[in-house]
């Protein structure tokens, strides 16, 4: 599934380990189909940017990097016990969303200028009803001062699979489309002056609402 084979050893090892995992969950009880896998296939830093209906949105469009990456996560969720140590020891970044939360900001912009990938989502949080929502203006001011290409990617099926306060039901399958990567050129425009960075975010959401499901596969 990964883009190489045995990617997982060139991850650090609990991510690594992690990842192996998540594939095989995802064979089991998600699998569908994947498109445009050629376009994550970008040396140096760069940004995913995805809708975002459902928890398990995230680890599904990291599964087909062959990299290592790296998520937000609110900051809520470090409480004492396993999953905040599962947390820290796979990179995640902590960030608060009841504010702008500066330090999140400055934290993923260093990971983008040491060459790593990571997984934004524009729209903040997860659709209640399916449907792409107005994005905010942070995936663009991230982009725009990191000046990095942003990778539009789409997940299909993720609501249904469990969607906000929904039921998780096994055995749906959650696909995911990646688009062609934008370049900053594509989607920072320095004259938009104080709507640049609302302008950004809109460019790039409107290339994920661009994005149609994968073919399905006839065996």
């Amino acid at each position: 599934m990964s883009q190489q084979p045995y990617a997982q050893l060139e991850m650090e090892p609990l991510y690594g380990f992690s990842h192996a995992l998540l594939e095989m969950a995802y064979d089991i009880a998600f699998r569908g189909e994947i498109a445009g896998r050629e376009n994550l296939s970008i040396a140096g830093g760069y940004i995913v940017a995805a809708n975002h209906v459902s928890h398990v949105d995230a680890p599904i469009v990291g599964l087909f990097l062959s990299r290592q990456i790296s998520f937000f996560a609110r900051k809520t969720l470090w409480k004492p016990g396993l999953a905040a140590w599962w947390l820290s020891g796979v990179g995640t970044i902590p960030v608060d969303r009841e504010g702008g939360d500066v330090g999140a900001i400055k934290r993923v912009l260093q990971v983008l200028a040491d060459g790593r990938a990571v997984i934004l989502f524009p729209e903040g949080t997860r659709s209640p009803d399916n449907r792409l929502q107005k994005p905010k203006p942070g995936i663009g001011l991230i982009a725009s001062r990191a000046g990095v290409p942003v990778v539009p990617a789409r997940i299909f099926g993720s609501f249904e699979a469990l969607g906000r306060g929904g039921k998780l039901r096994l055995g749906t399958p959650v696909s995911v489309t990646y688009g062609r990567a934008l370049l900053p050129a594509d989607y920072d425009h320095p004259a938009d002056g104080k709507e640049r960075y609302a302008r950004a975010a809109d460019r790039i959401m409107a290339a994920i609402g661009q994005l149609q499901p994968p073919p399905i596969e006839v065996i």
